[in-house]
């Protein structure tokens, strides 16, 4: 994996010039100005504070980027995550949060290791539908407190919800002025501008001068430290094995996030650039960052698609325009600090309230909506509402087991269609024969022959008169299954003792490999096996197949 990384920065560096030098770092400029504001939110959403966000979008910049699979990956915190770790820091403070964080990244090494890159794309595109507007919810939800500047308690939405009618929501209608000003300045902003100058710079620059000149007491971000090593972060000297053991599920989860997240955005980032993402080695990079990032006092990162779009349509050229973005962020954070720290949060939420509406897959949702595609409806549907009551990763495992089972039950809809014989379409097509098959029966199945559809078909054999001879056409069965093989030997032997005779025609290669390997050939005899129906019927019209 290393001597691949090394030959890749060696071909992403050649030819690298004075002018795609000045393209990295103006694409480099261009990210810190979207990622700003959005680290800042991600920090306080995730209940850590804006420090945390912006920390953690520096770092993983340097270190993810540096590491990447692939050259256009920025990553940073992210929404999705944020939805994660409000429970863990309700349950066990940022120090659990520091602990889950570590443990996901020796997980997400170990996998990329393992070369486990491959398993999201086994995830049906309607569940990761679902899953996403899930999160969008569970992040709209989270932004009710600072939006409305009110108080809420409990660890999840749910809860939270239920305690506005027990403590009283009461809004202050300052911080929703400074919330509603970020809103609509991010929805009328004109597309074409927002490349160079961000919406959502341009709603919370406004919202902190009229923040400044009205004087309101609304809640600010707050103190935001000019150094890499704030006061709080993870210790190694602060870790016990009960710590470990408690916080292995919520890990667990942040790694399968980060997975999913950062594998899914450098599929999408890599057909915008064109350049394959190395799955296994992002999986590892994304790892180290994460291990790193919590003795800085950072929260998890992952891959962003937002950041990652916007530098590629940037112009950027290579990795290091994620390692300028990291560099415009630390200035940012030397410079701009105590204007930071004026920032209403009421209008970093408006930002998140606009982002969680625009990270919906609105024009997957509205295809499958259109289409009537129920299957996909019900995927989207059962994920979204499983992403908001549960935790991600069950809602995830349920998501896939539902389509596992409509899957099933698609393929054990297996369709049986009777036919007598046709002589005169026979003759029309220049066989002729003189047997009148009258007390001949053909069954055309087409569809996989598993445990789920033998039952179909032995239905329909018991529900038939008495026939001389059976033929199965089988050119439409793809799959069968040793259940199935079992079938037709049982079959095969008791229409014989009804002085019936089975024939097969038209079995695929492999259906046909596991009958023999299954002994159905061997105990019916190869002289029952035939390419077509018409080859059966000849071979009963010549006698070789008489009824015993």
């Amino acid at each position: 994996m290393f001597k691949q990384y090394i030959s890749d920065l060696r071909k992403e560096f050649e030819n690298y010039n004075g002018k795609k030098l000045s393209q990295d770092i103006l694409a480099g400029l261009t990210v810190t100005a979207v990622a700003l504001p959005l680290a800042l939110a991600f920090g306080v959403s995730s209940g850590a504070d804006a420090a945390a966000g912006l920390i953690t979008a520096i770092l993983a910049g340097f270190i993810i980027g540096s590491l990447s699979g692939a050259s256009y990956q920025i990553s940073g915190p992210t929404g999705a995550m944020t939805a994660v770790l409000i429970k863990i820091v309700y349950d066990y403070g940022m120090q659990g949060v520091f602990i889950a964080t570590l443990i996901a990244g020796v997980i997400l090494c170990v996998a990329g290791i393992l070369k486990l890159g491959k398993l999201v794309s086994l995830i049906p595109a309607p569940v990761i539908t679902g899953f996403t507007s899930g999160i969008a919810i569970i992040i709209a939800m989270g932004q009710i407190d600072n939006f409305f500047g009110v108080t809420s308690e409990g660890s999840t939405n749910i809860a939270k919800l239920i305690s506005y009618g027990e403590l009283g929501f009461s809004p202050n209608w300052y911080a929703v002025l400074f919330g509603m000003v970020v809103i609509m300045i991010m929805i009328v902003w004109p597309k074409k501008w927002n490349s160079k100058i961000p919406s959502s710079l341009v709603g919370i620059t406004v919202s902190l001068c009229l923040s400044l000149v009205l004087k309101k007491d609304v809640a600010v971000v707050g103190d935001i430290p000019k150094t890499l090593l704030p006061s709080i972060r993870l210790s190694l000297g602060n870790i016990s094995i009960d710590q470990i053991k408690n916080l292995i599920s919520p890990a667990i989860v942040i790694a399968a996030l980060g997975m999913i997240e950062s594998l899914l955005c450098g599929a999408s980032a890599g057909r915008m650039k064109g350049e394959k993402l190395n799955a296994d080695r992002e999986l590892v990079a994304q790892g180290i960052g994460n291990i790193v990032l919590p003795f800085f006092g950072g929260v998890p990162a992952t891959a962003a698609i937002a950041r990652t779009s916007v530098a590629i349509k940037s112009g950027a050229q290579t990795r290091l325009t994620g390692i300028f973005h990291a560099v415009g962020l630390l200035a940012s954070m030397f410079l701009l600090g105590e204007i930071m720290s004026q920032i209403p949060l009421a209008a970093l939420a408006g930002v998140l309230m606009v982002t969680a509406w625009r990270m919906n897959e609105w024009e997957s949702i509205r295809f499958m909506f259109k289409k009537r595609l129920k299957t996909a409806i019900a995927q989207f549907l059962i994920t979204m509402i499983a992403t908001v009551i549960f935790d991600l990763t069950t809602a995830i495992l349920i998501g896939v087991v539902f389509s596992i089972l409509f899957f099933v039950i698609r393929i054990s809809d297996i369709e049986i269609n009777l036919s007598d014989i046709d002589l005169k379409r026979l003759s029309k097509n220049g066989i002729n024969v003189q047997h009148s098959h009258e007390k001949t029966k053909v069954i055309y199945l087409t569809g996989p022959i598993f445990f789920t559809t033998t039952e179909k078909i032995k239905q329909v054999l018991n529900e038939l008169e008495h026939m001389d001879y059976v033929i199965f056409s089988m050119r439409g069965v793809p799959l069968i299954d040793t259940t199935g093989t079992q079938f037709f030997g049982e079959i095969c032997e008791s229409l014989h003792k009804q002085g019936t005779k089975v024939l097969f025609s038209g079995i695929q290669p492999k259906v046909m490999a596991l009958m023999e390997r299954s002994g159905v050939v061997e105990q019916l005899g190869e002289q029952y096996f035939f390419w077509s129906v018409e080859q059966s019927l000849i071979a009963i019209d010549e006698k070789h197949l008489a009824v015993s």
